[in-house]
Parts: C-alpha cells; sequence; structure tokens
C-alpha cells in the first residue's frame, strides 16, 4: 500500500536510520527528509519491510511546508487531489496511482496551549487554545468522509521538553496551581484520542498516539525522551525507536479494519 507522510523534523528523524545527520531528496537533510539522523527511529524502513511503500513530503514543498494544525484545513479542503497523488516533495504520480494511507503531523510547538478557550472554536487558530485546535481537528473530518477508501492517520503532536526552573522560579512552581502548558497539551491529546472520532462512522481516520509515547505513556505530560539532555524537544534515538516499533502493529491493525 502506498503510504504519503507529511511532516517536518521530527518526523523526518522518526523515519530516518540511527547514525550521522544524512539528508535524501535534498542531500542537506534541509527539507527534513532524511536517510540517516543521530535521533533517527527507523520507521521508513519499518513500513519498508512490513509492505507498505513510503512517500514524503516536508519542507520546501507545496505539501509539506505548513504543518500546524491551523494548516490542515486549507491543505485537505484545497489540495486533497495533490495529496493523494504526491510521490515525493513536488513530484506527483502521472500513471493514475494515488496513495491509499496519508499520515499527518503536526511538530511539538503545536502542544504550547495558551488555554481552554471557548467552544465552538475557530479552526483558523487565531489563539492557541484547545477548542480551537478542536475545531480545527472536527474541520478536516467532512473532507475525510469524502475520500471513505484513503486511511488518514493523525499523529498526535510530540510532547515539549520540560523547561529547567532554578532559584526563586523553581520555589514559585512548586505553589503555582495554574494549568501548564503541558496540563492543557494532554488534555487535548487525549480529546484526539477519546473523543475526536467519537461520532465518525467511517474506519478510515485513526489516532496514533505519539504525544502518550513519548510521554513513557502517560508518566509525564512532557518528553520523556528529550534531546541534548532535555534542552531540545526533538525526541532521542530512544523516543523514535519506541514510537516507530509501535507504529507498525496500529498501522496494521487499522489497514485490517479498513478492509474488513
Amino acid at each position: 500500500m502506498r503510504l504519503l507522510f507529511i511532516h517536518h523534523s521530527c518526523g523526518g528523524q522518526l523515519m530516518a536510520e540511527q547514525g550521522d545527520k544524512v539528508g535524501g531528496a535534498s542531500g542537506s537533510g534541509e527539507r527534513c527528509i532524511y536517510v540517516s539522523h543521530p535521533n533517527g527511529g527507523g520507521l521508513r524502513s519499518l513500513l519498508t519491510t512490513a509492505g507498505y511503500e513510503v512517500h514524503e513530503a516536508s519542507y520546501e514543498s507545496k505539501l509539506g511546508q505548513d504543518t500546524d494544525i491551523s494548516d490542515w484545513l486549507p491543505k485537505f479542503s484545497t489540495q486533497m487531489n495533490l495529496v493523494l497523488t504526491c510521490d515525493k516533495q513536488d513530484a506527483f504520480y502521472d500513471d493514475g496511482r494515488t496513495n491509499q494511507i496519508v499520515a499527518f503531523k503536526s511538530c511539538y510547538p503545536n502542544n504550547d496551549f495558551v488555554g481552554v478557550g471557548s467552544e465552538p472554536g475557530d479552526p483558523s487558530m487565531p489563539e492557541w487554545t484547545i477548542a480551537n485546535a478542536k475545531a480545527a481537528y472536527n474541520s478536516l473530518l467532512p473532507h475525510f468522509k469524502d475520500n471513505p477508501e484513503v486511511l488518514f492517520v493523525a499523529f498526535t503532536a510530540p510532547p515539549r521538553a520540560e523547561k529547567k526552573l532554578s532559584g526563586w522560579d523553581k520555589i514559585k512552581a512548586l505553589f503555582d496551581k495554574k494549568p501548564t502548558q503541558a496540563d492543557f497539551a494532554r488534555d487535548f491529546n487525549n480529546w484526539m484520542v477519546d473523543s475526536w472520532l467519537a461520532n465518525y462512522e467511517f474506519p478510515n481516520v485513526v489516532v496514533f498516539d505519539h504525544y502518550n509515547i513519548l510521554t513513557n505513556d502517560g508518566k509525564t505530560n512532557w518528553s520523556a525522551y528529550p534531546t541534548g539532555g532535555g534542552k531540545d524537544s526533538h525526541p532521542s534515538a530512544i523516543g523514535n525507536t519506541k514510537a516507530a516499533k509501535a507504529f507498525i502493529p496500529f498501522l496494521d491493525d487499522a489497514v485490517k479494519k479498513m478492509q474488513d
């Protein structure tokens, strides 16, 4: 089955083999399509071994340049034909083939929620609130429903690395009972997994809980596998490898349910 993955740097590192940074399409890695990377999780090779034909779109391409939560509605509502025929970056099939699986992922800044917000929310995300993010994802479902033969796989965004506090800020945090950015992120990603598709009647949309895996299966609301001793929110090779191994049985199961 042909699978297109629309991603940026975290997705590129998840796909790559572990090793020195070696770019793919551009040779430099600037497009975040890597052959190998120090944080590599090996997902591309796992997908290929499992029988999937892998295609990618990332930075510097029409489809891959913008991957924030607010970008998915314009992409899927006005460029669905390009999504379904994308081979790699700005190269497209010209022989009638289409992608049978479309995976898409926003990056960790998309967990930078400032609050709950007001329902029903605005899908254009004028403010980074949970209500607006819910509205953005809800707005995608009619477009997915129009393409019931395609499996759409939404990745929850990877978590942020926890900012290390010191001195007075650390003391204040002990007494501050306000929800943190990570608390809002947990609430939203729980909604994605538990409630987003509750009333959606087709089996062609699934959620891969990338966020939860990278929080060590819910043991924290922050990244449990950050890079650089916790200074960088990009998942480490350990985190990416864990996520890659979890994705294959998840995808196989979603495909089986589509075919039943």
